[in-house]
């Protein structure tokens, strides 16, 4: 199993749960909507999954590591090697080309391979639009190469937290497509955040959280 999220417990600052009993898994290849209303958990969770924050109690397990045993370092360098993410917001470096956008995460994790990224361009729909910079793009462009940021360091798995939100229902259809075609491609598990029924009805399962506990 890629991905073991087992009886996971999370509660903020001021005793407040989000998570309670929390229990999921995630295989390699598969894909999982994670679905449920704000504030229900659902990005909490998935940052844990990223090993971006920490759990109370329970166990999450990453391609065999348990994250519970990890300091700083280690999580970080699970983060480069093996986890990737999309998110709603961009987060595209501006002052860096789509070329260099591309290749960033791929450079830091020290996995960078040029074929791989003029591949997933051409996928992606930038090929022509690899010298302009962030502000020229369009949304739906943008998120294209968020996407293809994340993929580039070939990950295990890939944490997507509302990454159509921002964009208009076409746009947001055609990176939905592309992001399940390019996880199938490269055989990577996708656990994707939405509000959408329909997007969730597109992967392979569909988890419910509601008041921190799987429905």
């Amino acid at each position: 199993m890629l991905l073991s999220i087992e009886h996971v417990h999370k509660t903020y600052p001021g005793g407040r749960p989000v998570l309670q009993d929390v229990s999921l898994s995630l295989d390699h290849g598969q894909t999982l909507a994670l679905t449920g209303e704000s504030g229900s958990g659902k990005s909490t969770l998935l940052n844990l999954s990223a090993a971006l924050d920490h759990f109370d109690a329970g166990e999450i397990t990453l391609d065999g590591i348990a994250l519970s045993r990890l300091d700083d370092a280690g999580r970080a360098g699970l983060r480069r090697k093996h986890v990737s993410l999309v998110f709603q917001q961009f987060n595209l470096i501006p002052s860096l080309t789509v070329a260099q956008n591309l290749s960033f995460h791929a450079r830091l994790a020290e996995c960078h391979d040029p074929e791989w990224e003029v591949h997933l361009a051409d996928r992606l729909g930038l090929s022509d639009l690899l010298s302009r910079f962030p502000e020229r793009l369009s949304g739906g462009q943008q998120q294209r190469v968020a996407i293809g940021r994340a993929m580039a360091v070939r990950p295990n798995l890939l944490l997507a937290d509302e990454p159509t939100g921002n964009l208009d229902e076409t746009a947001s259809a055609a990176v939905l497509d592309l992001m399940l075609s390019l996880v199938a491609e490269s055989g990577a598990a996708l656990l994707l955040v939405t509000h959408s029924q329909e997007i969730a009805g597109q992967l392979d399962r569909r988890v419910h959280l509601a008041g921190g506990r799987i429905q």
